[in-house]
């Protein structure tokens, strides 16, 4: 996989800090660490990832929901975290259920890029 800029969209600064340096360590860069929906939508303005790791639920608002107003302005390849299940999540969306392991997390960020470029 080609290095990507990654935006996290995690609400846990904890989980955000340790998926921060697993991608930096696979040679992504990652570009901002949002924890709520407005700080989403405004930090996929300002640093235009290529990828979005979003938590679908965040204490101050929704993933899902950020990355519906993000994606008004354009597509942008996103995978979906979450430690439950819903099906809040657009038809075909990628999600990767919480605990998951290196490969799971890379094997959802090549789906996502790859919905990205059909």
């Amino acid at each position: 996989m080609i290095p990507l800029r990654i935006l996290l969209i995690e609400d846990d600064g904890l989980i955000g800090l340790m998926l921060g340096e697993l991608l930096q360590e696979l040679g992504h860069a990652i570009c901002g660490i949002a924890t709520t929906e407005a700080d989403a939508v405004a930090a996929a303005a300002r640093c235009r990832p290529d990828l979005m790791i979003v938590h679908a639920r965040l204490a101050a608002g929704s993933g899902i929901s950020a990355v519906a107003t993000i994606l008004r302005n354009g597509h942008v390849a996103h995978l979906f975290t979450s430690g439950s299940s819903t099906n809040a999540y657009a038809p075909g969306a990628v999600v990767l259920r919480k605990p998951f392991r290196e490969t799971e997390l890379v094997r959802a960020m090549d789906r996502a890029v790859a919905v990205k470029a059909a």
